[in-house]
């Protein structure tokens, strides 16, 4: 950014125009009547090297003037900055990684590969917020804590699997247990967690609603999200003898319970049935918890005024050494 801080004195570059006119006109007039007493050095003045000399000097006078004329306007280059004032939402993301999770009734993929997809879009759509991540079948473990670094929580979310923990059965309590740990020292405004399965608690020496009800009590808002058809989903199978074969598992939600964690915490349940409604419910609840972001712009300027005074001195210098040197007049 450049700028002129005085931009009035700009005026005075009229005068280089009017410094030319009264040079050209008035030449003659200053010059003495007789300028060389020899013939010789007439004749030399007379060449073009005499109007080069005279070019040259209306030339370095001008660029004198405007110089000064550009200093005394106060030129300024500044530096543009923004400052982005966030009150802050600490997030964490629940996924179930259990064998039912293998479903393929979210074709082409199975449930964990397009909740994945879809938890994926959520991240990259958020803006300064910590976001973090926990996976749970039988146990319940933290795969990535609170972080701004999306570009790692996204490579840890890539790399969840099936089967990367014992997935016989599933102990929501306790992935809730676990996330409101992560989030119990918090001091966001905000802290919310995602919780997404597909089963009921079968597991774990944790309560579901105990959990919830834990959360609550540290300002949490836990929203329960339900995924699966109804009829539930072809799961591979590989068979020894048979080979690969596919089971047909019916879906085994329990949504009672899934709406008592949310109506706890003040949060909301959503029933995904499919791929397009699973990508509406993290839509919806990006838009629930909108992290309020303020930008401040701020410009810093530094005063070049001394760099053009600076130059108009050294012109003026270079005028006078070449005035009693390349461009001396003899009178």
């Amino acid at each position: 950014m450049f700028r002129f801080a005085d931009p009035v004195f700009l005026w005075l570059l009229l005068l280089i125009p009017i410094y030319i006119t009264v040079a050209l006109r008035f030449r003659r007039a200053l010059e003495p009547a007789v300028s060389f007493p020899l013939t010789r050095m007439a004749r030399e003045q007379a060449g073009s090297r005499a109007a080069w000399k005279r070019a040259a000097t209306l030339a370095v006078r001008c660029i004198l003037i405007a110089l000064v004329v550009l200093g005394l306007a106060r030129p300024q280059a500044g530096r543009g900055t923004e400052t982005v004032l966030s009150e802050g939402i600490d997030i964490l993301l629940v996924l179930d990684v259990s064998g039912s999770m293998r479903a393929e009734d979210f074709k082409p993929q199975n449930r964990l590969g397009v909740a994945k997809s879809v938890v994926a879009d959520f991240i990259e759509g958020r803006v300064s917020d910590r976001i973090g991540m926990v996976v749970f079948a039988s146990e319940a473990y933290t795969q990535c804590p609170l972080t701004l670094d999306y570009d790692v929580l996204l490579e840890l979310l890539d790399s969840i699997e099936l089967g990367m923990i014992d997935e016989q059965s599933t102990a929501i309590g306790l992935a809730l247990a676990t996330a409101a740990n992560r989030l119990r020292e918090s001091e966001a405004e905000s802290k919310i967690v995602v919780l997404l399965t597909d089963g009921r608690n079968n597991a774990g020496q944790i309560d579901p609603v105990t959990a919830a009800q834990a959360a609550a009590a540290l300002g949490i808002k836990v929203y329960t999200v339900a995924a699966g058809t109804a009829e539930g989903g072809p799961i591979p199978v590989d068979d020894p003898v048979w080979g690969r074969r596919y089971v047909n598992v019916p879906t085994d939600i329990d949504e009672d319970v899934l709406r008592e964690i949310s109506r706890i915490t003040g949060g909301r349940y959503f029933r995904a049935k499919t791929e397009g409604m699973l990508a509406d419910v993290y839509s919806t609840i990006d838009a629930l918890e909108k992290t309020k972001v303020e930008v401040k712009h701020f410009t810093s300027y530094t005063e070049l005024g001394p760099r053009f005074a600076m130059a108009a001195l050294v012109i003026a210098l270079i005028e006078l050494v070449l005035g009693a040197t390349v461009l001396r007049r003899i009178p």
